[in-house]
Parts: structure tokens; sequence; C-alpha cells
């Protein structure tokens, strides 16, 4: 059909054109369209790249937290090769530092491998010997000490059921450990190349974001970019700062009461106390093998006391305060955003949970036309 051909009119005596029709046809229909294709290559991007999405999100909180700190060290470096240089110095350095809890553990575990060893020899002559606490223990304590002392403490029983450990199930095991840690290491060099990028081109990446927020919502985009970045950097440093209190005043009472390794089990209290119940792995742990190497239950059960008193309160009252404080949400907002977060994303949700939380606060406020 033509632009310029005719149809009748409704009274059947003169002739209209339709050429004029199309372009209104188009204006309505050209914007639809470029969403879908929009929203397609979108989704077809993220289905492409799903099993980097997690460390490309790492790379993008880390970026976002330690800008300020980076601002200041790419002062420090001049010359013309800047812009590369301190991306990448910083970037190296970051991944040091990322590094620094594992190296101390690793480190700890081949300084024990003498200890360990020697208790394998002692166990494979002698057995377990039995805790003197556990003959003392009310109700249970007598049939728990003769099972102890025929089972644990017969060295051939230890043997006959290493024997039965099925081999090749232990070696697939350790395989399939391997490889994840090989999955895991790559994955941390996509977001070391993934952190370096951005940082090399973060004023750039923040005005695009700006310019595409403000197009999208208006004024109320650049403040829930805004936002979103204060909340991302109040859950981190919080959550870090938490863990490290923690961590220190758990580790001190593991140096008094005279845990073997008190470094280690400091250094893994500290990592874990980042991830909901993981410190409590490790304080549990401490606490077991404390009371196997005393002579009482006493000393045990103190540590486990005190170390959970103080998780109760860094879980519930410090980490939320933090990072309340700071992102300015409530209370009960960064609750359910830390614990949500990880149920629904993961390790990374620890930190999501909080700036979706924020996000979501920012957006109520802007709508009903309240005042940050």
């Amino acid at each position: 059909m033509q632009l310029h051909e005719l149809i009748p009119s409704n009274d059947g005596g003169e002739l209209r054109s339709i050429g004029k029709l199309e372009p209104a046809f188009d204006s309505r229909v050209r914007p639809i369209t470029q969403a879908a294709i929009a929203i397609a290559v979108v989704l077809l991007a993220l289905w492409v790249a799903r099993e980097f999405l997690v460390a490309l999100t790492w790379a993008a909180l880390i970026a976002i937290t330690t800008w300020p700190v980076y601002i200041r060290f790419a002062r420090l470096i001049s010359g013309r090769r800047s812009s590369f240089l301190a991306p990448l110095l910083f970037t190296l350095l970051t991944g040091l530092v990322l590094l620094v809890p594992v190296i101390l553990a690793a480190h700890q575990i081949a300084q024990g491998n003498d200890d360990f060893l020697s208790a394998l020899n002692r166990l494979r002559e002698s057995g377990i010997a039995v805790p003197i606490w556990l003959a003392q223990l009310p109700i249970a304590g007598q049939y728990l000490d003769l099972w102890w002392r025929t089972n644990l403490g017969n060295p051939d029983v230890l043997v006959e059921w290493l024997r039965g450990v099925n081999i090749e199930n232990l070696t697939s095991w350790t395989g399939a450990l391997g490889g994840a840690l090989l999955h895991r290491l790559f994955l941390f060099a996509i977001t070391l190349i993934a952190l370096f990028l951005v940082l090399r081109d973060g004023a750039w990446l923040a005005d695009r974001a700006l310019t595409t927020a403000n197009h999208l919502l208006g004024d109320p985009g650049a403040r829930l970019i805004s936002r979103i970045a204060e909340a991302i950097r109040a859950t981190v440093n919080g959550t870090m700062a938490a863990a490290i209190v923690k961590g220190s005043a758990i580790g001190i009472a593991y140096v008094v009461m005279r845990v073997p390794h008190p470094l280690l089990f400091a250094v893994l209290t500290t990592a874990l106390a980042m991830v909901p119940l993981g410190a409590w792995v490790a304080l549990t742990t401490a606490a077991l093998i404390l009371a196997a190497h005393s002579g009482t239950l006493l000393a045990p059960a103190g540590l486990f006391v005190f170390g959970a008193a103080i998780l109760l309160i860094g879980d519930n009252l410090i980490h939320p305060a933090l990072i309340g404080g700071t992102a300015q949400l409530p209370f009960l907002l960064v609750l359910i955003g830390i614990l949500g977060g990880m149920q629904s994303f993961g390790l990374v949700g620890l930190f999501l949970g909080p700036v979706i939380m924020a996000a979501l606060l920012t957006v109520w406020r802007e709508w009903i036309g309240v005042e940050n």
C-alpha cells in the first residue's frame, strides 16, 4: 500500500489519505519494541555471564567500598601512567589483604603438622585418652566413660574403624574439594581483574550510572544511586568492623584459656564472624579441643559462655548498629536484610541484603515525599 493511497470516508462521498496514520503508529510501537529488545539483550547477557555474576558483584562491592581510599591512594601515584599504575597496585594490595587470613591459617596449620602426626602416632599406639571430667558428669558420666574406654580408648577398635573407611569415596571427595578450590581461585582472579577495570574506569562508570538514573527516574535517581553507594560502604565496613571486634575479643580468650594454636582459631573466628553462625563453629571447635586437652570442664565451659556472649552481643547489637547508623536504616530492616540476603543470595547476600533494604527505603521516601 502506498502512502498516497486513498480510501472512502464514512459518508462515502469524500476520500481521505491513510499515509499520515503510519507515523503515529510507528511512534507508539517503536518505544515498546526498543524496550523489549533492550530487556531481551540484558537478560541474554546475564544468562551468558551467570557463572561470573558473583565475581563481578564482589568486584563492584569492593570497588564502591574502597573508592574513597583508592582516590587518596591514586593521588600519591604521579606520572602519566598513574591511570594504569594506581588501579593495578591498589588491586594487588586488595588481593593481598583478602588472602592474608588464608595465608595465616595455612601457616598455622603447617606449623601444627608435626603435632598432628605425633597425635596420630599416639592414637595408633594407645587410642584417645579419656578426659578426666567425663566420668564426673551427672547421670551419664560413668556410662560415657565406659563407652569411651571401650571404643575410642582402644587402639585396636580405632584401627578397625579406619580400615572400614572407603578409600575410593575419600579420594573422590578429595578430588572434588581440589576442583572446587581451583574454581574458587579462578573466580577470585576474575574478581581481581574486574576490580582493576572498575577502579580504572570508576569515574566514567559513575557518571554513566548517574546519567542513566536521571534519565529513567529524574532527580530521585541520583539520590537513589548515592544512597545505594552509602549502604554498600556501611554494610561492608560495619560487617568487617564487627567481625574484627568479635574475633579479637574471643581471640584474647583463646590465649588466656591456653587453647592450642590460639592465633589460628582467632583468625578463623574473625573470618567466619562475617558469616552467620560461622564464628559459632570456630568457637565450639576451640572449646571441644580445649576440653580434650584440659583436665577440667570448667575452662572450656567458661570459654564457650564468654564467646557466646560476645557473639550474641555482636550479631544482634553491634553489627546492625554499625550498618544502620551509617546507612540510616532501622534496626529491623538491617537484620532482615542480613539474614534474608544470606538465604537468598548466599555469602554475597550478606552485603546485598542491607543494600536492597536501603534502596527500598529510599524509593519509599521519594514516593511519599519525605526528606531523608
